[in-house]
């Protein structure tokens, strides 16, 4: 089956949708021996019954064919649309198959509890790719998912790292925040500037969630303002730190190729009973993605762990620290997953949903209605 994308481009002044390019472009492409069986045509607005009886005569396709695919306000209502127009039912019987009607129940619930939400939570979201949002969609999306089920909307403040230049400048730019959010990513530019909104999150309670980058930024953090450890510090960052809190697996030190250190993909997790972790998951054994290559220093874990460091999830057989958290802090855990990869509108990530919920707390607002657990806890089997 063969799509084509194209634009219906709104003329102003003449207040009317031109259907000419389209027109030309599938003129051009049966030229060159190409017939396509469906037409998906952006446009601002939803094209006309009168626009799309056009379309599909100039392009020898009915009606069924032609499909509107308009701005939304909202992506995730971009199924619901496309499902309105019958598309599902097109592409089926073009293939001859047959399946039961789409229920998408649960994928609208999120979409409508956001357009009614009247409370908003405060993240900041601390990073050194700021100028460019869309590095950090997957995490500002699981922040959206997990505020919708919980008839809210986020605000994110998009904090450059580098800015924070000590804990004093930190935290005054952090003031106001209900949240504080550091996501991966690799590099030491902005690293100290991470390590200062982490103390700032510590120390004044403000709900923290790190991620894998984010939990090397709380570790190196807690190690140097809690433990006492001087200079502690990645390996990644600087590699003659004299406590090396996070550092390359012994093995993995004589690799040349750095890609061949990555962890990469689903890795079981043991979350230790007890733990906030295990209490937000309701699992002893997850699934969850990975992509980083440093790992906490197991030499010096014990030290921090008898500092206060609370480690709630390990590799099953204990050896790799996946999870960190603060036992008596309001919300502070830090993974070396990323859940964000596995959030969906209808089932956010749990450390996401949770941490939001912490964050809705801090602001006031308290999550009124509990969100489903079943719905956002995964399982081993679910993608």
């Amino acid at each position: 089956m063969f799509i084509h994308l194209t634009l219906v481009p709104y003329i102003g002044h003449a207040g009317e949708l031109k259907t000419k390019p389209t027109q030309h472009s599938v003129n051009e492409l049966r030229r060159i021996g190409i017939a396509p069986d469906m037409l998906m045509c952006r446009s601002e607005s939803p094209l006309s019954g009168e626009i799309r009886k056009k379309i599909a005569l100039f392009a020898s396709l009915p009606v069924e064919a032609i499909v509107s695919a308009c701005d939304v306000d909202n992506i995730y209502k971009v199924p619901l649309t496309f499902c309105q127009q019958g598309v599902d039912d097109f592409v089926l019987e073009h293939f001859g198959l047959e399946a039961p009607a789409a229920d998408l129940d649960r994928w609208k619930e999120p979409i409508e509890r956001l357009a009614r939400a009247t409370r908003a939570v405060k993240i900041a979201l601390v990073g050194k790719y700021i100028q460019l949002e869309d590095a950090y969609l997957s995490v500002s999306e699981a922040l959206r998912h997990a505020a919708a089920l919980q008839d809210s909307r986020v605000e994110i403040d998009w904090i450059d790292s580098e800015t924070l230049l000590d804990p004093a400048t930190a935290r005054e730019r952090l003031a106001g925040a209900d949240g504080i959010l550091i996501p991966g990513g690799f590099g030491g530019r902005g690293w100290e500037g991470k390590i200062c909104a982490a103390r700032v999150a510590r120390e004044d309670e403000v709900p923290y969630l790190g991620i894998c980058l984010g939990m090397h930024v709380a570790v190196s953090e807690f190690a140097r303002n809690v433990v006492g450890l001087e200079g502690a510090n990645s390996t990644e960052m600087d590699p003659e730190t004299p406590n090396p809190v996070i550092d390359l697996l012994p093995e993995q030190k004589e690799v040349a190729d750095l890609g061949g250190t990555m962890r990469l993909g689903a890795d079981p997790i043991k979350l230790h009973e007890g733990t906030r972790a295990r209490e937000i998951y309701g699992e002893a054994v997850i699934y969850e993605r990975h992509r980083h290559r440093y790992e906490v220093n197991n030499l010096l874990r014990k030290k921090m762990e008898g500092a206060g460091l609370g480690v709630c999830g390990t590799s099953p057989d204990e050896r790799l620290v996946e999870a960190i958290e603060l036992p008596e802090h309001p919300f502070f855990v830090a993974s070396q997953f990323h859940p964000e990869f596995k959030s969906r509108p209808e089932r956010p990530a749990p450390l996401f949903k949770d941490f939001v919920a912490a964050a809705l707390r801090r602001a006031g607002a308290g999550a009124e209605e509990e969100v489903r657990v079943q719905d956002a806890r995964p399982t081993a089997n679910q993608p």
